[in-house]
């Protein structure tokens, strides 16, 4: 009989040092990972389940990998595997009409900044003709002289003082021809005894812009540009004086 009960507890001793089958805990952490790590990872991890789960109480656990970089692959870390996946790019659709509209208004503008800083940049006053200077505003000859005279070769260009509105093109008693222009603030400018001239009645024109060409029609001595300016009141005033206020000089 003590043979007996020294065999069984002999027996209870050796049973209870078995590994028990792995609780529910442990194989839920197993699953866990293997969703993580995807379908790959899954299947091993169901393989190393059904093992565990028909494995009887006298079986030993297997590990899930018998090595470190098994158990790495197993867990998706390290490998060849690509780490993330590809992004592959889209082309993107272009609208060839829009991008077209963008590049012209693009134009428009920079044409319009351009033109602007051209204008602001652009004298406001300009020597009526490149010519010699040979009599003045003032008495002459027993006569009142109200404009200065500019003598050149006949075809000489003569441009217009500032900017304005031509008034008058055509003939003039004793200027054989003239061009009057109106400017902004109402003063007229005169220029006469052309040969011929460029602009018509109601034109605008801008400062050095070319209105005619001298000449030496009417009561004239030889070809010159016969240049007075009328104030708004209609007066006739020193266009020497008038052209030295404007940032000319003649």
């Amino acid at each position: 009989m003590l043979d007996e009960a020294v065999d069984r507890a002999a027996t209870r001793t050796v049973s209870s040092h078995r590994l028990p089958p792995p609780p529910s805990a442990l194989r839920g952490r197993i699953v866990v990972a293997a969703v993580a790590v995807g379908a790959f990872a899954a299947a091993g991890a169901g393989q190393t389940l059904h093992a565990l789960g028909s494995s009887s109480s006298g079986d030993e656990v297997t590990p899930l990998a018998n090595s470190a970089p098994d158990g790495a692959a197993a867990f998706g870390v390290g490998g060849t595997a690509p780490s993330a996946p590809q992004i592959v790019p889209v082309a993107k659709t272009v609208d060839a009409q829009a991008e077209a509209q963008k590049l012209t208004k693009s134009q428009k503008i920079t044409a319009d900044r351009e033109a602007a800083d051209a204008e602001a940049k652009r004298p406001k006053y300009a020597r009526p003709a490149n010519a010699e200077f040979t009599s003045g505003y003032g008495g002459r000859w027993g006569e009142m002289h109200y404009g200065i005279d500019l003598a050149g070769p006949i075809g000489t260009p003569i441009y217009s003082a500032a900017d304005g509105v031509v008034i008058e093109a055509g003939p003039a008693s004793g200027f054989g021809l003239w061009v009057r222009v109106q400017h902004a603030d109402g003063t007229i400018t005169v220029y006469g005894h052309v040969n011929d001239y460029s602009v018509q009645q109601g034109q605008r024109v801008k400062a050095g812009e070319q209105i005619a060409r001298m000449g030496n029609r009417g009561f004239s001595t030889g070809p010159h540009l016969h240049f007075e300016v009328w104030n708004p009141g209609g007066k006739k005033i020193n266009p020497l004086t008038w052209l030295n206020e404007n940032g000319v000089s003649v």
